[in-house]
């Protein structure tokens, strides 16, 4: 048993009462090793001896405690085994236990193998001196091996800094995660659902109810993930089952994509989306870097020594990295934005500086140099009307990058009565912004056996223009002739002289410019028009977003045509005040709408979050019309618990009232038995704490361990790094956790496990006392039987342990030093209590 193993530093506050707060004084000063170190000239070169006597003086016998350990520097550390955090580079990496050695001056050294460097992406193989390393074996220093290597351990921060030269690393993308790492999650059962109804009473008499329950279930086994989505309707003396689509699906780790077999949708960037029954096989680009998805330019540039290279957009740093000397190459930019412009500086060793700047504009469609974006689809077409036709189908779709400036992409779709072909480029013109063309040819067998084709055209367009701050976020016009029909409209229950929902052209746009500080514009419109049918759909909103000393403003209008209908136009302002000097997030709200030809309506409400961690939403609403004078009052609110959320409306005016109710959350059955939790995402965790119930989680409100320990964290990201994080500040006085973050990285639709090391048990002072009658002495080490609880004795022979389990007998070894007298035993039994710290004595024999 290692006697000397590494105490674990505590990770919450105490408020303890007056007469004990300097025995915990004493023992963080015992846990915290260098206090206890010699502040000393680093130019004293003999061995210095440090007496306990100047520490002691409560009349214990000082001869035989050794604390020789800490006397040989202001570095020394109890070696060990220690759970360290691993930053290469000054990125965190890796999070780990590591054994530690000590030093002839009392620091402790790592021991790092060859097979931790490889998990840290060094190049170990280009290192001879490293190949001929057993691959488990403790290396010496880092720099016998790789020149200019280094490693600092920070034991406070239980933090060790190993720096590698940039051309020793095996360079991946920033925000890279070895796909070793991804995990497929635990088996688990699953129902995600959202359940909300109504009652309302007219003031004629009559009466009327509706609910609506939408379920999203699930199982996981291994990489596999089924998935069915079902929804309830009843309302109007009528009751219906919907099921919408049944699947299942897993990740193809070495091709970056995604294979489902069932119901689902084709991806809509070339193509129109379709619901189809069948097989997809599919890029999924949350698989990649976060720096690697969406578009940005590769950056290629030549240094002259061991250069720093800094890119600027917007005058905010984006990215910063030291390069080798020659041509570089910078391919894993994060993408802010779809255009703008990269200044570029290259900073030599010698201080010299460069720069140059790199224009970008991309449509949707663009794709960075070398990404292959791919989709494939066998299937049995689903459309949503009655009575059209369903027939069996292929679909692909290639995207590639062809350089900084260049997008190629291509498609095919092929049923019995159809066949169409697309082929497109996106181009970058720089300051001018991106456009992408392209054209589809199809050809079509109608209701009546006549074969139709005809081509359909597309031009996009985005740009930012920097120097206005203008964003024009895509602006898009398509013109079909006639004999074209998309696959939609070729299975439509009709033939070619019949058809007037046959589309013609559509062109949207939607531009956003910044004014001032705070201030925007911003304006969208959409018109899409019908070959036989003179009647058009359109869309135009426009508006202003801005503030004032805290008081935001926004002024809008909004114009809407759909076919058959008479227009629609509304123009309206609203108002938000804070009111934070007197209620906690909460605000006043001012509003006034009034459309055309019709009543103007002005409200005024408060609307707030409320409670420790605002689990509780709320708002208030008293409205007024002017036509007839009518008026209303809405009142909602919203709690967010550990085991769902509900809500719960009021709605009354002069003719009705209504009572508006809700609940959603999630229903898991894992091999513990079942949690429920707020509403799911598409990935989750499942946190377990040993049994500690009434933990909080940070940063997600309302969410708590439950009565047995777990929790569900609802949403985490697929193929990234998720941090979740216990807040110690609520636990429970009977609870104390070792570690209060764990880092999960999940698979699409996974849920994981993230296991906290809760100790459950009572807080406890133990005034240890020899056989003699005397104190145990200062600075011995006391470790449990089982060795999970651990600390050192302070300066009047009191222990303090954290987790120490009531009506439990509970082994103690004490060690302070090698001989069989500096050494004894001792069994306690603590028993339940209210006080937040028990003290008892007991006899170390």
């Amino acid at each position: 048993m290692d006697y000397y193993a590494p105490v674990k530093q505590a990770k919450k506050r105490l408020t303890l009462p007056q007469h004990l707060q300097h025995h915990l004084f004493i023992i963080s000063l015992t846990c915290s090793v260098p206090a206890l170190s010699l502040t000393l000239n680093s130019a004293l070169a003999e061995e210095v001896y440090f007496d306990p006597k100047l520490l002691e003086n409560h009349g214990q016998s000082t001869d035989k405690v050794d604390l020789s350990v800490f006397s040989l520097s202001d570095k020394a550390q109890v070696p060990g085994l220690y759970e360290t955090t691993i930053y290469v580079n000054r990125h965190e990496v890796l999070e780990q236990k590591i054994r530690y050695d000590q030093l002839p001056d009392g620091s402790l050294i790592a021991q790092i193998t060859p097979d931790l460097l490889r998990a840290l992406n060094v190049k170990v193989d280009a290192f001879p001196s490293l190949i001929s390393q057993e691959h488990n074996v403790p290396l010496r220093k880092l720099s016998d091996y790789i020149p200019a290597a280094d490693a600092k351990f920070d034991f406070n921060r239980m933090r060790l800094d190993i720096s590698i030269p940039q051309a020793a690393m095996d360079q991946k993308a920033n925000g890279y995660v070895d796909p070793k790492k991804w995990d497929d999650g635990v088996p688990v059962l699953f129902s995600n659902y959202a359940f909300s109804g109504s009652q309302r009473r007219n003031k004629n008499g009559s009466d009327d109810s509706s609910q609506y329950l939408n379920m999203q279930n699930g199982l996981n086994l291994g990489p596999w993930r089924l998935r069915n989505y079902s929804t309830y309707n009843s309302g109007d003396n009528e009751h219906r089952w919907d099921t919408i689509s049944t699947y299942a699906q897993r990740d193809i780790k070495i091709l970056k994509s995604q294979i489902l077999i069932g119901e689902s949708s084709t991806p809509g960037d070339l193509f129109p989306s379709l619901q189809f029954t069948g097989i997809q096989l599919a890029s999924d680009d949350n698989m990649l870097p976060d720096s690697q998805r969406g578009f940005a330019p590769t950056i290629r540039g030549i240094a002259n020594s061991n250069a720093e290279v800094t890119i600027r957009q917007d005058g905010y740093i984006i990215y910063q990295s030291y390069v080798a000397p020659g041509a570089f190459e910078i391919n894993d930019l994060y993408p802010s934005s779809f255009s703008g412009e990269l200044e570029v500086t290259v900073r030599e060793a010698d201080g010299t500086e460069r720069k140059f700047n790199q224009p970008f504009s991309a449509v949707p469609v663009m794709q960075r140099p070398g990404r292959f974006k791919y989709s494939g689809t066998l299937g049995h077409y689903r459309s949503n009307e009655s009575g059209d036709k369903e027939p069996d189908f292929v679909q692909g779709t290639t995207i590639y990058g062809i350089s900084n400036e260049i997008t190629a992409y291509t498609g095919i779709l092929l049923s019995s009565d159809y066949i169409s072909g697309l082929a497109g480029m996106g181009f970058s013109l720089l300051d001018l912004g991106s456009v992408s063309v392209d054209g589809t040819q199809a050809q079509t067998t109608l209701d009546n056996n006549q074969s139709s084709s005809g081509q359909s055209y597309r031009i996009q367009y985005s740009k930012n223009i920097e120097t206005t701050d203008t964003n024009f976020s895509v602006a898009s016009y398509r013109y079909s002739t006639n004999g074209f029909y998309d696959f939609d409209e070729a299975n439509q229950s009709q033939d070619d002289s019949g058809q007037e929902n046959h589309k013609r052209s559509k062109y949207q746009i939607s531009i956003n410019q910044a004014l001032w500080e705070g201030a925007s514009l911003y304006t969208s419109a959409y018109q899409q028009d019908y070959w036989r049918n003179s009647n058009k759909e359109k869309n135009i909103t426009f508006g202003m977003n801005t503030s004032f000393y805290g008081v935001s403003y926004n002024l809008s209008y909004s114009f809407s045509q759909v076919k058959d209908e008479e227009n629609d136009q509304q123009i309206a302002m609203n108002i938000r005040v804070p009111l934070s000097r007197w209620l906690p997030q909460s605000w006043a709200t001012y509003n006034v709408t009034h459309q055309k030809g019709d009543s103007t309506r002005q409200q005024l409400g408060i609307s707030g979050s409320a409670l420790d961690d605002y689990r509780l939403s709320y708002s208030a609403q008293q409205s007024h019309t002017d036509h007839g004078g009518t008026h209303n009052t809405n009142l909602n609110a919203t709690y967010r618990s550990t085991y769902g959320t509900l809500n719960t409306g009021y709605y009354y005016d002069n003719t009705s009232q209504q009572i508006n109710y809700g609940i959603a959350g999630g229903v898991i059955a894992h091999s513990h038995g079942v949690t429920l939790s707020q509403p799911l995402g598409d990935s989750f965790a499942l946190i377990d704490t040993n049994g500690a119930s009434g933990a909080r989680v940070q940063n997600i409100p309302g969410l708590k361990t439950d009565w047995r320990g777990y929790a569900v964290v609802p949403y985490l990201t697929p193929y990234s790094e998720n941090r979740i994080d216990i807040d110690t500040t609520t636990l429970p006085r009977d609870v104390d956790v070792t570690k209060s973050s764990e880092m999960v990285i999940p698979n699409k639709g996974a849920m994981v496990v993230a296991h906290f090391d809760a100790r459950l048990g009572v807080r406890t002072l133990i005034k240890l006392l020899q056989p003699n009658g005397n104190p145990v002495p200062f600075g011995a080490i006391a470790v449990s039987e089982d060795q999970t609880l651990e600390n050192i004795v302070d300066e009047e022979g009191i222990l303090y342990l954290s987790g120490v389990k009531t009506n439990e007998p509970v082994s103690i070894h004490v060690k302070w030093g090698v001989a069989a007298n500096q050494q004894c035993r001792v069994t306690v039994n603590i028993s339940p209590a209210a006080v937040s710290v028990q003290s008892i004595t007991a006899s170390c024999i």
